[in-house]
């Protein structure tokens, strides 16, 4: 006897994937998602803290599709793994958002040392590339396949010399650098890849562990950049805030 052995039907759902997803804007932007009736896959490096924030979220969201998944963007094997698991799962991929970043050190400029950057280039440049480059695969098979990188106005030229903006009263050294590289990496990345929309998106100051909670902006203010960079139809720019385009 034969049996039918054509594909399975393409998902007909979106299928996002957030790094760093556990808390701050990554678990904000899980819970938006989720709410457009995405199927959500919220990565986390900690397999414990991934499951409460996708229950978390599923609490709020009856319906939505969330799924944990065990990542740490800093690990080749962990990267590689969960490619693993969301290729076997079939929901495909339709936009992954690379949110995962640590501050690294507050020291003043003048006492900041090389290793000092090293683990925050590790997380905040090297892990968007090590994930994109793990994922791209299988997000070039989407119809629409979408590329956020969540950057910061402190990887900006233009708003860290604008003397009406926070961010150039913050003399910091690793930070502002790391995000101005993956300013950087996203636009080759735009110019590499004509058929990915990318986009790189500026949450602004948000309250978050990252800062000690000492930005103005509520994470549901912060998480608006995300969503658009992720869901609208059409953007002002490579490179966007919640107020529309900004300079590189």
């Amino acid at each position: 006897m034969t049996t039918n052995s054509a594909p399975p039907p393409p998902p007909t759902t979106t299928s996002v994937l957030v790094t760093g997803a556990t808390r701050g804007l990554g678990l904000e932007a899980a819970h938006r998602f989720a709410a457009l009736g995405w199927t959500v896959w919220l990565g986390a490096r900690d397999a414990e803290r991934g499951d409460k924030a996708a229950a978390d979220v599923a609490a709020a969201q009856p319906d939505a599709d969330v799924r944990p998944l065990l990542l740490d963007v800093t690990d080749d094997a962990s990267v590689a793994a969960a490619y693993d698991v969301l290729v076997a799962s079939g929901t495909g991929l339709d936009v992954l958002v690379n949110n995962a970043g640590i501050a690294g050190t507050h020291a003043a400029p003048a006492e900041v040392v090389p290793a000092d950057f090293l683990p925050v280039f590790g997380v905040n440049l090297l892990g968007p590339v090590r994930v994109t480059h793990a994922f791209l695969p299988l997000l070039r098979r989407s119809a629409a396949p979408r590329l956020v990188m969540v950057s910061s106005g402190m990887g900006s030229f233009a708003i860290t010399g604008d003397p009406d903006r926070v961010e150039s009263t913050v003399p910091g050294l690793v930070y502002p650098a790391s995000k101005a590289a993956l300013n950087m990496v996203t636009t080759m990345y735009a110019k590499a890849l004509p058929d990915v929309r990318v986009v790189a998106v500026d949450p602004g100051y948000t309250a978050t562990d990252l800062n000690g909670h000492s930005g103005p902006q509520s994470v549901a203010e912060g998480v608006e950049a995300i969503v658009t960079g992720a869901a609208a139809d059409t953007l002002p720019g490579p490179f966007v805030g919640r107020d529309g385009a900004l300079g590189w």
